[in-house]
């Protein structure tokens, strides 16, 4: 397993100066992120599944599961999917080893509790709608390879994350990403070089899936829940920029969407509430699609 193995090219870290461990540290993570490019394909492979699969229903979910940072960085990623792209809260969710209480704090025995992680994946009910995101940084954590496991056996899409090749979390998953990330600068700390590499491969999986789903707009996160002041002045910039109309007409239009972008900016350019709705739907919600039908019919 060589996410535990020691690199000889540590063994002085202790005693070098500050600039010289850092420069390792940063090194590391550069040799990481260019591992995870080696992996694209099966990033896209797996985002185009995932949205493929998402979108057959109305009700899928999208869960997370892992232990450690691993779990940790599944949350993150879940977490972000409905401030993000509008993603339903009820079609997104995580199973993590040792619970909400693991999240901030170690859980003793957590990771190899296989009977909990076939306990949870029982109580979430997963099944052939869903799809699971597996993450671990061995590969072999008990835990998350149960989970995988359970969720497949329920009829679940399953993809798994590793930073080993040849790992048990790989056996059964239907999409597979496989970016090993090797010795860390802290044997066996895969906070570190692996964490990175999760993260970034999260990004990845998750930001193109929301992009099939339609949930965003060129670089516009068209989708986004504006649940705060900031997000609120995005979104009016977005309606603006989009509709080509100034801040108070975006704003009136936010208004009369209930704060719905994408309605917003059919709204802005003359549609009402119900005709705009309509006009999404016809798109599933492509709001490029939309807005081709608009100019159309207006030329």
């Amino acid at each position: 397993m060589h996410t535990e193995d020691f690199d000889e090219l540590y063994n002085d870290l202790d005693i070098l100066s500050n600039n010289e461990i850092i420069n390792l540290l940063l090194d590391s993570q550069v040799v990481g992120l260019e591992k995870t490019r080696n992996a694209k394909n099966s990033i896209i492979d797996a985002a185009e599944k995932l949205s493929l699969h998402l979108n057959l229903t109305k009700d899928g979910r999208l869960i997370y599961a892992g232990a450690g940072t691993s779990g940790r960085l599944g949350v993150l990623d879940c977490s972000e999917l409905n401030p993000t792209f509008g993603w339903p809260l009820e079609r997104s969710g995580f199973l993590m080893a040792g619970g909400l209480k693991a999240l901030t704090n170690p859980v003793e025995g957590a990771e190899d509790n296989i009977a909990a992680a076939n306990t949870e994946v029982k109580n979430m009910a997963l099944n052939n709608a869903d799809a699971l995101v597996a993450i671990s940084a061995s590969g072999s954590t008990p835990y998350t390879v149960a989970v995988c496991e359970a969720a497949k056996a329920a009829g679940a899409l399953t993809i798994a994350l590793a930073n080993n090749e040849y790992s048990p979390i790989l056996l059964n998953a239907d999409c597979k990403i496989i970016i090993p990330s090797g010795a860390e600068a802290i044997s066996g700390s895969t906070r570190m070089t692996a964490g990175t590499i999760q993260k970034v491969a999260l990004n990845m999986l998750s930001t193109l899936t929301m992009i099939r789903l339609n949930r965003t707009y060129g670089s516009y996160m068209v989708d986004v829940q504006a649940s705060n002041d900031k997000l609120k002045k995005r979104a009016t910039k977005m309606v603006s920029e989009i509709s080509q109309v100034d801040t108070n007409t975006a704003l009136n239009a936010l208004d009369k969407a209930k704060y719905n972008p994408k309605v917003a900016i059919l709204i802005a350019m003359g549609l009402n509430f119900s005709d705009s709705m309509e006009l999404l739907n016809q798109f599933n919600g492509n709001l490029r699609k939309a807005l081709t039908k608009l100019r159309n019919n207006n030329t």
